[in-house]
């Protein structure tokens, strides 16, 4: 018979698979600073030699990492999903930048779908709670809370659709974006009418979201991110112009 004598289970395995599961969900985040070893065990229920035990096994599993004299935190796993070659390939070459917005137009829109049919009440509300504060952050004249709030709307959405593979390959791609390996998004907030429109955009986004409302989701988010390399493209184009006008005006200047 195939049957086998049911083994008990190390406490610190326990932890351990505790741990990694907060990880994989993405609710526990890289950079992230775990609780001093004390009040890690006391919220665990377990011996800190337990939790050492457990913490030992996570850091060579490449999960955790510590510093020393400021504790133990979650490994950047996201920073080995590209190679240094192709990030630095990536913000050398425009076609890489608009294959990007594609690409999250694509997956945003379809976790957008997903998160107005899959997200639990906490899920919306956690995606309204940063949207309210996008709109406190609209009237300061710096762009840059507000661009970061709009990074974290879109994940919050993603981080709704309750699909790990999607969660961890968006946050790598995020992470990039917020380097400014494909574009500088605080350029997107420069201008007074274009953060009038991405707000509205956002906005809409939200309203489908709260509503359920799948199919008006999905068409709020790919209308956004059609926006968004409109946008840039014109930008682009701008800078260029600009460009050939300070050579002609040199060239006029030297004559």
């Amino acid at each position: 018979m195939p049957f086998q004598k049911v083994q008990p289970e190390k406490l610190s395995t326990a932890v351990t698979r505790q741990i990694e599961l907060l990880i994989l969900r993405g609710i526990l985040r890289p950079g992230e600073r775990l609780p001093a070893e004390r009040e890690l065990a006391d919220r665990l229920g377990v011996s800190r030699p337990s939790l050492r035990e457990a913490i030992s096994d996570l850091q060579d599993k490449g999960l955790l990492t510590s510093k020393a004299g400021s504790g133990i935190y979650v490994a950047d796993v996201l920073g080995s999903a590209f190679s240094d070659a192709l990030v630095k390939l990536f913000a050398n070459h425009d076609e890489a930048v608009f294959d990007y917005i594609s690409f999250r137009r694509d997956m945003e829109g379809l976790a957008a779908e997903r998160a107005a049919r899959l997200a639990s009440d906490t899920d919306l509300k956690v995606i309204q709670t940063i949207f309210n504060k996008m709109e406190g952050a609209h009237s300061k004249r710096n762009p840059d809370d507000e661009a970061q709030l709009d990074a974290d709307f879109h994940l919050s959405i993603i981080e709704a659709s309750h699909n790990v593979i999607m969660l961890h390959m968006m946050r790598s791609m995020y992470q990039l974006l917020r380097e400014g390996v494909f574009y500088n998004r605080k350029m997107m907030f420069k201008q007074r009418t274009t953060r009038d429109t991405l707000l509205t955009q956002h906005r809409a986004i939200n309203n489908a979201l709260q509503s359920r409302d799948a199919e008006g989701a999905r068409r709020a988010v790919e209308a956004h991110l059609d926006y968004v390399r409109t946008t840039l493209q014109d930008l682009n184009k701008s800078e260029r112009n600009e460009r050939v006008a300070q050579q002609r005006f040199q060239h006029e200047q030297s004559r």
